[in-house]
């Protein structure tokens, strides 16, 4: 597979779970991390819908340490244990939770089992995007401007491979291959994602229903994350993280004070 990125090729690595990679692995990389079902597309969802910020970190009790940072009533506390809310905190991990009369204007620490854990581990990288299918467009074209090399990091589940990731990583890939005055080169996970996201692209939502991580949200009871999470270009904003907080760089406001975050950095382990 290839195409031409002005008179370079454009690297392209897929990584079908963090542990596949350390933590200093993206430091001065362009980092996209992909987490279906369901953090990404949760992590979009409340960022769209006017969150101020959300700030993934590794473990339950960075969350507690965390938000005792910050001021009570602009902080919640979303993510989840084994699918489930976590106890004590104010959202789980359906992105049907976050909508704007919950997070509008929120400070969001989120911890989750996969997702937060990747994008907390890739936390080094020059440029960390937040991808899913729900803003597929956006992220393709903000990949674009980068003009760089790009490694694709899916969260899996447990450290395990995940088809949902996988096949959205797929995806991403196939768009980029669409455009214009571009040459790739593929390590072999990217060209097996393209491979699968060709195989379950007519019906993406299947692909959801059958995937393990995918039967298991319907036994509990949130059948109704796949299809939103399957829904294709739902938002045209990119998440990105920047001083261990993702927001949306088009509503930044450089004159609004912060308040500065510490982060647990002992390397603490998702569940």
């Amino acid at each position: 597979m290839s195409a031409l990125w002005g008179n370079e090729s454009m690297k392209i690595e897929v990584f079908f779970s963090p542990s596949q990679i350390d933590g200093f692995f993206s430091v001065d990389k362009n980092v996209v991390v992909i987490d279906v079902l369901r953090a990404s597309s949760t992590v979009i969802t409340a960022l769209n819908n006017g969150a101020k910020e959300i700030i993934p970190v590794n473990t339950i009790e960075s969350a507690v340490k965390v938000s005792g940072n910050l001021f009570g009533d602009v902080v919640l506390r979303g993510g989840e244990r084994n699918g489930k809310i976590i106890e004590g905190f104010n959202l789980g991990n359906s992105p049907l939770e976050y909508k704007e009369e919950a997070v509008k204007n929120k400070s969001i620490i989120f911890c989750t089992s996969n997702g937060a854990p990747a994008m907390w581990k890739a936390r080094y990288a020059k440029n960390l995007l937040i991808a899913g299918f729900i803003n597929m467009s956006a992220v393709v074209k903000r990949i674009t401007e980068l003009k760089d090399d790009v490694y694709i990091l899916c969260a899996g589940k447990h450290t395990q491979f995940c088809l949902e990731d996988t096949v959205c990583a797929g995806m991403i890939i196939k768009e980029l291959m669409e455009g214009k005055n571009s040459e790739f080169e593929f390590n072999d996970s990217a060209s097996a994602a393209y491979t699968l996201y060709k195989n379950a692209s007519k019906n993406l939502l299947k692909m959801a229903r059958t995937c393990d991580h995918g039967k298991f949200l319907i036994e509990i009871g949130c059948e109704n994350d796949l299809e939103f999470c399957t829904n294709v270009d739902t938002y045209d904003v990119v998440p990105e993280l920047s001083n261990n907080v993702l927001r949306l760089k088009k509503k930044a406001n450089p004159a609004a004070p912060h308040v500065p975050i510490s982060i647990d950095t002992s390397g603490g382990k998702g569940e």
